[in-house]
């Protein structure tokens, strides 16, 4: 049984992400067939979640868990700088959210 494993681009998977991506660009990239995972193994897209529930394979979801942690303390640091175009709060939010995330791969 295969398991389930995170894009090693764990804050740029799934679709609210392609659709960030349309919305901005106006393009819809294609899907790929394979990525590299959180692991470091070449693993058929399919095979992939970025929901915390859905992924089984350990090593994934500790990377998924740290990338989100990474995120939270980035987007209070850039919040915070001059002229930053993120309000605090929102920053604060998206922060909460992310170390939410984190928590839940890391269970």
């Amino acid at each position: 049984m295969s398991h389930i494993h995170v894009d090693r681009k764990t804050l740029e998977a799934g679709a609210v992400y392609r659709n960030l991506l349309v919305s901005s660009t106006g393009l819809t990239p294609d899907e790929p067939t394979t990525v590299t995972t959180g692991c470091g193994i070449e693993a058929p897209y399919a095979l992939t979640s970025v929901r915390p529930e859905s992924v089984t394979c350990l090593p994934c979801r500790e990377h998924a868990a740290a990338e989100h942690l990474r995120y939270a303390d980035q987007v209070e640091r850039l919040s915070r700088m001059t002229g930053s175009v993120v309000a605090p709060a929102e920053a604060d939010a998206a922060a909460a959210w992310a170390r939410d995330t984190a928590r839940k791969f890391a269970n």
